[in-house]
């Protein structure tokens, strides 16, 4: 019965990504990767959606990962058990299942309109980072309880303080945990479309951003755009950029899977 649920999980999976590869993949060129789009976006590449897609990851890791790190740290470690305590913890989990358009439409409102960020990479950017923020406290503070507390004791007990007990006791085993979580959000920030859909995503911008005050394309948005309101696309070319969006997020994946694996194996417990 175990391996018959696991087949039921892996069939379509298997099925989406044989589906891909093979409409898809003979798309997948050079050209298609490093040009700008053209003719309304039934023809060229996309790369400019490939670097506005990158600039947005990049930026939802530089905002969202030391925030969501020192967030975790300081609930595990430093917060006592109080009432305040008890309430945050509620609200990041709470939060955490916020639908994805509702983070959007919240980041139009404070960063787009509000602060004057406009429909940039900064307001994408911001809105992506806060989407993660929950799922990332949450997975840092899993990694952080996971580590025994005997090591914090040992290291007090020698004279250290808090902080170099969190540094150099907890920190380095909690590592691979706490980088999993994060990369593995950042990959579903990738793939989302909603979020940028109000802050960031420009319909057809055939050129790449100069700074974080400019629009973007990024490549949900753009599949999103070639498969409903472009007529007369080739099928090959939507089937393409998905392909590459999927690569995209296996990819971030897999290198989370890797640093994970590469980090345990230098662990002597």
């Amino acid at each position: 019965m175990l391996f018959l649920a696991t087949l039921v999980i892996f069939t379509p999976i298997a099925t989406v990504l044989f589906v891909l590869i093979q409409r898809g993949l003979p798309e997948i060129r050079w050209e298609f990767l490093t040009q700008m789009p053209r003719m309304g976006m039934r023809q060229g590449g996309i790369f400019p959606a490939i670097v506005g897609t990158f600039y947005l990851v990049i930026g939802t890791v530089a905002i969202a990962m030391p925030v969501g790190i020192a967030t975790a740290i300081y609930l595990s470690e430093y917060a006592k058990e109080t009432r305040l305590k008890r309430l945050i913890e509620i609200a990041i989990v709470n939060l955490a299942g916020v639908p994805s358009v509702v983070y959007g439409l919240f980041g139009m409102g404070l960063f787009v309109l509000f602060l004057h960020f406009g429909s940039s990479i900064l307001s994408g950017a911001l809105t992506l980072a806060m989407m993660s923020l929950p799922v990332i406290i949450t997975s840092s503070r899993e990694a952080l309880s996971s580590v025994p507390y005997s090591f914090r004791e040992a290291s007090l007990a020698l004279g250290a303080t808090r902080w170099q007990t969190v540094k150099h006791a907890v920190l380095p085993h909690a590592l691979p945990g706490i980088l999993t979580g994060t990369v593995l959000t950042i990959a579903r920030a990738a793939g989302e479309t909603a979020p940028i859909l109000f802050t960031v995503a420009a319909f057809y911008l055939p050129k790449l951003p100069h700074s974080i005050f400019d629009q973007c394309m990024a490549l949900p948005y753009h599949l999103y755009v070639i498969t409903t309101q472009v007529p007369n696309v080739r099928i090959s070319l939507q089937y393409g950029t998905a392909l590459v969006l999927v690569g995209l997020v296996l990819g971030i994946n897999l290198i989370a899977v890797l640093i994970r694996a590469h980090i345990r194996s230098q662990k002597k417990w």
